[in-house]
C-alpha cells in the first residue's frame, strides 16, 4: 500500500510510505522548522513528495487529527479530506501523540509512559500508553501537575521538566524536543492496517472550545 501521512498538530509534517508485507518504506518526508506555517508550506510539501516518487496518487492517506491548536489541524485536516475526496481514496485519522508513542517504544521502555506535548496556556497535551504502545489513557489537556509519575516522551516535558520532576515524572533524554511526525504516524496508520484494526474517523480532537466567540450582541440575532 502506498500512504501519504499528514500530521499538523505541532509542526507541518508530511510523508510518503509505501508497506510491502511487513516491511515499510519511506519513500520522502518533510517537516517544517516554524510552528505558523501550515497553511504555506503543507501543499507544496506534498506536491514535492509526489513528483518526486514519479507522480505517484497514493492508495490511503492518514491524517494526524490532535489533540493540537485549532489553526493547525483544520489545515492538516482540510487538505486530507480535500485530497482524498479528488483522489477517491480512504482517508484514516491518527491521535497524533501515537506518533511519538511508536517513537518511544522503539527504545523499549520498561513500563507504561507518558507523550506530552505543549497545549500553550501553560498546558500540555498528554496520553497514557503502555509499554508495547498500546493507549491506556488519554488524551488529555491539563496543567503538568496532572501527569502521572514515570518517564514523559515529547517536547511538554522539555518546557516543564522541573515541574514534572517534582511529580515523580522525568522526560526522556532525547525526546525534550519532539512533536508528532508524518513518518511516525503513517508507520502507526499502516501496522494498525496490517492487522485488520480500524483507524479513526476524521473528527478532531480539540480538547479546548474554540477562542473565537460569537459576539453577545450577534447571538440574538442567530436565535
Amino acid at each position: 500500500m502506498l500512504l501519504l501521512a499528514i500530521d499538523t498538530s505541532a509542526n507541518a509534517s508530511a510523508a510518503l510510505l509505501r508497506a510491502e508485507g511487513t516491511a515499510i518504506e519511506v519513500l520522502g518526508s518533510f517537516t517544517s522548522t516554524e510552528s505558523n506555517d501550515h497553511s504555506e508550506v503543507l501543499a507544496p510539501a506534498i506536491e514535492s513528495l509526489l513528483a518526486a516518487a514519479g507522480g505517484v496518487v497514493p492508495e490511503a492517506i492518514a491524517v494526524g487529527v490532535g489533540p493540537g491548536p485549532f489553526t493547525g489541524l483544520r489545515v492538516g485536516l482540510a487538505t486530507a479530506r480535500t485530497l482524498g475526496f479528488v483522489w477517491g481514496v480512504p482517508v484514516h485519522g491518527v491521535m497524533s501523540l501515537d506518533a511519538i508513542a511508536l517513537d518511544a517504544v522503539a527504545q523499549q521502555p520498561a513500563g507504561d509512559f507518558t507523550v506530552a506535548i505543549d497545549a500553550r496556556r501553560k498546558e500540555l497535551y498528554w496520553a497514557r500508553y503502555d509499554k508495547s504502545g498500546a493507549l491506556l489513557d488519554g488524551p488529555h489537556v491539563t496543567v503538568a501537575e496532572e501527569l502521572p509519575a514515570g518517564p514523559v516522551y515529547g517536547a511538554g516535558a522539555g518546557l516543564y521538566d522541573e515541574r514534572l520532576a517534582a511529580l515523580g515524572a522525568k522526560a526522556v533524554e532525547g525526546f525534550e524536543n519532539s512533536h508528532p511526525g508524518a513518518v511516525a504516524l503513517g508507520t502507526r496508520a499502516l501496522r494498525t492496517l496490517a492487522a485488520g484494526e480500524e483507524l479513526l474517523g476524521t473528527e478532531p480532537l480539540y480538547l479546548r472550545e474554540s477562542d473565537a466567540k460569537v459576539p453577545a450582541v450577534m447571538k440574538g440575532k442567530l436565535l
